[in-house]
């Protein structure tokens, strides 16, 4: 078999709310709504994110997302009104730990 697509996912109670975090979190409107209760951005040509409404299970998703500017990114989230506790150190990496408004976590990575 061979996968052409990997979408990251977040399950949601309320969509509207939803919407306006992950619109500040990816700067943009999402790219397309292909069903009720789902929505989209697509962040490259085979991935992306897709948010949706499952209020039974609601708040158990982790996304990871690669950032180029992490500290810049920060500030940027910062500025729009998320909060987190800055960029830190993990092993080898740097992470911006996040939360959406239903508890899911949304981790970037970046320099």
């Amino acid at each position: 078999m061979a996968f052409t697509s990997v979408p990251a996912q977040a399950t949601v109670a309320d969509l509207t709310s939803a919407e306006a975090w992950y619109s500040t979190l990816i700067g943009r409107s999402p790219d397309s709504r292909p069903m009720h209760g789902l929505i989209e951005w697509h962040l490259g040509q085979h991935f992306g994110v897709q948010v949706w409404v499952d209020p039974d299970r609601c708040g158990r998703s982790s996304i990871i997302l690669s950032a180029d500017d992490l500290d810049a990114e920060a500030k940027r989230l910062s500025d729009a009104g998320i909060g987190h506790d800055g960029p830190q150190q993990v092993t080898s990496s740097r992470v911006l730990q996040l939360k959406d408004p239903d508890g899911n976590r949304v981790v970037l990575t970046g320099a």
